[in-house]
């Protein structure tokens, strides 16, 4: 568990506030302006229950919140989360070597493990994985636009006996609005239009939703454009090439539409249709690729790159809703399909040495089923059984091509042969209410297969995988007091391998090694334990919890054989070779100081390993100690509101050992937020970001960098900056 001094530090947060609120609260007039305590969350129990009564820690955070805080992608949206960060390293890439930043996003870290560990889904739709060969990299991130999303809930811990596969540390689900968002009651026909400028990337933003009803229909049609450049930092060096520290120039643009239809078939019934469709486009002149003298023959002069990321989706919904059916009180089913995919083209101009290209893609279609039951059983205790299944079948495929391809290689070749990789699970989970014990046990079993098709792939001999996981979890709510609701869970998780880490094949007899797959590989798997309590104080909120998750069969790549020569090369193959334990501790609480006031804080800190044939190392996506505070007023016409975030800084105890990384100092940042309603349906939202303009480093951002590095500043979060949007409802 974590240090003795850590988690008495967490604790004190809430304990050492509690009477003084208290009694602050006493004196207030209380009218509601409390933070809510009415969130729903789905993810933790794929049924409503309200975030303060599931056995595991889950935050919800709305639209009118990324609005308000002027959110243009998913980093921006969980930037305060404690214990929640988004990768996105600058973009510092090469033709063919580097990947440095140019998955954008990355994808999304929950309590120290992160990548394809973490679930990720849209609609109960998942995101496309993330996938890294070499130089050609692709996140998971800019899959997503936040404009059409109406809430971002993060579950932390395994999420699958809840989804199956890949919520190993947690799950992350975005949904989409819905016609009655945009619509006031009384309404035919409403929406909203949205203008935006943020300057930290000098990027416009426009949005216009409209929906409608008539009889037993309504529908939505959502679209944005969001035009821009890269993101800045605290570097100041503007070289063009490799000494560069300020962003290499960007330009992009990002078009996104979701509409939607809805049927009332009867009171019970409603059918709904789902279309989402984004096109990503981004061209980056990489200077910081260029040489400086004295040049040699493959010195790179100019580095281009042209990046395109598409994702469309449609999706069909059956809902039945009647509690005064005998057996099946609700049913839940979607079809769906998605297609995304990631295209990444890079010229090269070397100095005497043949110029070359790469045009490297990546791609995921998936078809899916999924439904849920619901049934409330009557007897010796009252219980809410939910059952159902999931199928979904998606194929994976890569292409690496461009010209003067590597030594011993041959354009186009594919990283791994192209894939079908289904899924199949079946759940059952019963919410027993005993008095003030809540009891929800679950189970599920999956089943996982990846079939590979040789056509095309020259790796070596393409091998199929298979296996199957049961994830029980347990978790239990005591509500003994207002004041006082302890909670626990246990819970498993797995991870099935991905379709690269199975079949893997790279030949370079010249430098002697070669790689290939692995029949034998079997899935990741996690084991969690969280406690916790909670409780209400007049109107003060906190919440409290404690972790100790433990992964074994980590999966890596490892030479397993050879001894690096072209006669006998070294042989690289994804094995199941590491164990981890992670633990930590976190504490929240919310209150209000009189009528207009509302003040939140909270803290966490967590602690990790990885395990390696009995030696014990650093675990490095553990995030340091991370703390926030934030006050805000509010009254009918404006607020205002302030935010300040401190991170400690990394030990360099805390960092594999390796090689010698870049531990970056702690820092204290503060943000500050307007906004106005100067008429009924007209809002303004102003935001003033890092307002000391504080230079810093997120681990999240620079975690592998050298210590010995001599452009760290490239990698500094961004400096003083301004965002300004404005919003019409009619």
């Amino acid at each position: 568990m974590p240090s003795k001094t850590k988690t008495a530090l967490a604790l004190s947060v809430v304990w050492a506030m509690a009477p003084s609120m208290a009694s602050a609260q006493q004196a207030a007039d209380t009218d509601g302006s409390v933070a809510r305590l009415d969130e729903v969350t789905v993810s933790s129990t794929r049924i409503e229950r309200r975030v303060d009564q599931v056995p595991n820690t889950v935050t919800v955070t709305p639209a009118a919140t990324m609005e308000q805080a002027g959110a243009r992608d998913i980093k921006d949206a969980l930037r305060d989360e404690l214990d929640v960060t988004v990768r996105a390293a600058p973009a510092r890439f090469t033709a063919a070597g580097s990947a440095t930043g140019r998955a954008g996003n990355e994808g999304i870290h929950i309590r120290g493990l992160g990548g394809n560990q973490v679930l990720m889904m849209v609609d109960g739709i998942r995101v496309p994985n993330s996938f890294s060969f070499g130089s050609f990299a692709t996140g998971r991130g800019d899959f997503l636009d936040v404009n059409g999303i109406k809430t971002v809930e993060v579950l932390r811990g395994p999420a699958s006996t809840q989804f199956g596969s890949d919520g190993l540390a947690g799950a992350v689900s975005f949904r989409t609005l819905d016609p009655d968002d945009l619509l006031k009651p009384g309404q035919s026909i409403g929406g909203f239009a949205r203008s935006s400028y943020a300057s930290v990337d000098r990027s416009w933003s426009n949005t216009l939703g409209v929906a409608g009803t008539h009889g037993r229909w309504q529908g939505m049609l959502l679209g944005s454009y969001r035009q821009g450049h890269a993101v800045g930092n605290q570097g100041e060096n503007g070289a063009q090439n490799v000494n560069r520290t300020t962003p290499n120039p960007v330009d992009y643009s990002n078009p996104y539409l979701l509409g939607k239809a809805l049927l009332t078939v009867d009171p019970t019934q409603q059918i709904g249709l789902t279309f989402e469709t984004q096109k990503r486009t981004q061209n980056t002149e990489v200077y910081s690729a260029r040489a400086v003298p004295p040049l040699t023959s493959t010195s790179t002069l100019d580095l281009d790159a042209r990046d395109r990321i598409h994702r469309d989706r449609f999706s069909l919904e059956h809902q039945f809703n009647d509690p005064g059916s005998p057996w099946v009180q609700r049913a839940q089913t979607r079809v769906y399909w998605q297609d995304a995919k990631v295209n990444q083209f890079a010229t090269e101009d070397r100095n005497t040495a043949p110029d070359r290209t790469r045009n490297n893609t990546y791609g995921t279609k998936i078809a899916g089923f999924s439904t849920l039951l619901e049934s409330n059983l009557s007897g010796f205790l009252n219980q809410r059984l939910t059952y159902g299944v999931d199928w979904s079948q998606a194929g994976i495929t890569g292409v690496r091509d461009g010209t003067v391809a590597p030594f011993g290689e041959t354009f186009p070749t594919k990283p791994f042969p192209d894939t079908r990789h289904t899924l199949v699970g079946a759940f059952v989970q019963s919410d027993i209410e005993a008095g003030k014990f809540s009891v929800i046990p679950g189970l599920r079993f999956d089943h996982y297969r990846l079939s590979p098709s040789s056509a095309g792939y020259t790796g070596g001999t393409a091998v199929a995988l298979s296996g199957q996981a049961v994830t029980p979890r347990l978790g239990a709510v005591w509500q003994l007091a207002p004041s006082f609701a302890p909670y626990g869970q246990f819970a498993k998780g797995f991870r099935a391998p991905t379709p690269d880490q199975v079949n893997n094949g790279f030949t370079n007899l010249a430098s002697g090694y070669t790689s290939i797959g692995n029949d034998h590989l079997t899935a990741e798997h996690a084991d969690s334990i969280e406690l916790g309590f909670r409780g209400r104080m007049e109107n003060v909120r906190y919440s409290v919890a404690a972790f100790d998750n433990r992964y074994k069969n980590f999966i890596s790549q490892k030479a397993v054989g050879g001894t690096g020569t072209p006669a006998d090369p070294t042989v690289f193959q994804y094995i199941n070779l590491a164990n981890a334990h992670i633990r930590g501790v976190e504490a929240r609480t919310q209150w209000p100081m009189g009528r207009l006031w509302k003040a939140n804080a909270g803290i966490a800190y967590s602690k990790g390993e990885s395990e390696v044939a009995g030696v014990k190392a650093p675990l490095d996506t553990i995030e340091p100690l991370k703390a926030v505070f934030g006050v805000r007023y509010d009254d009918a016409i404006w607020g205002a509101r302030a935010n300040l975030v401190y991170s400690a800084g990394k030990q360099s105890r805390r960092i594999s050992t390796t090689t010698a990384q870049f531990a970056p100092p702690s820092h204290t940042v503060l943000h500050l937020g307007f906004h106005w309603k100067p008429a009924r349906n007209l809002s303004v939202n102003a935001n003033l970001n890092n307002v000391f303009d504080t230079k810093y480093w997120r681990w999240s951002d620079v975690s592998g960098l050298a210590s010995g590095s001599t452009v760290k500043d490239a990698y500094t979060a961004p400096g003083r900056n301004a965002q300004l949007s404005v919003r019409y409802d009619f």
